[in-house]
């Protein structure tokens, strides 16, 4: 089966923002990778730029959360665009409670986490960095969705 594996943009803050989302899922990163790792007399990186995150990788159980830095050359990235959610299907309520507080803490909370009336345990955030969760845990799937 295939795995789906989100990847974010930031605009200079995804070493910050994902030391906050390892705080809250454990691990280790599997990839850190700067864009001065990439400089080649042929693909110079601006001086601004060379410590910014080109490529970084937390893996989260079977999935990987991705990210990377967006150049200056590119654009800003709209940090309260709507974007599409992470969903987050925890294995025990207790995962679940965990996980919705530790990664909402400082952002901002659409949908308080409690039973809903399709039958889980869900919420929704934001996070600090903007980024949009929805967290859930259905004992007739534990974490399997």
């Amino acid at each position: 089966m295939a795995l789906i594996n989100p990847h974010i943009n930031f605009n200079g803050n995804a070493e910050e923002a994902f030391n906050f989302y390892k705080s809250v899922f454990g691990g280790e990163f599997a990839m850190i990778m700067r864009f001065k790792d990439m400089a080649s007399p042929g693909f110079p990186i601006d001086e601004k730029e060379a410590n910014k995150i080109m490529h970084i990788a937390l893996p989260i159980g079977n999935n990987v959360l991705m990210a990377n830095d967006v150049p200056a050359i590119m654009g800003k990235t709209n940090e309260n665009e709507h974007r599409s959610k992470i969903s987050i299907s925890a294995e025990s309520k207790e995962e679940a409670d965990k996980l919705f507080n530790g990664l909402s803490a400082g952002g901002q909370i659409e949908m308080p986490i409690d039973d809903s009336p399709w039958g889980s345990y869900f919420g929704m955030f934001r996070d600090k960095y903007g980024i949009e969760w929805m967290v859930d845990y259905d004992p007739k799937y534990k974490g399997k969705v």
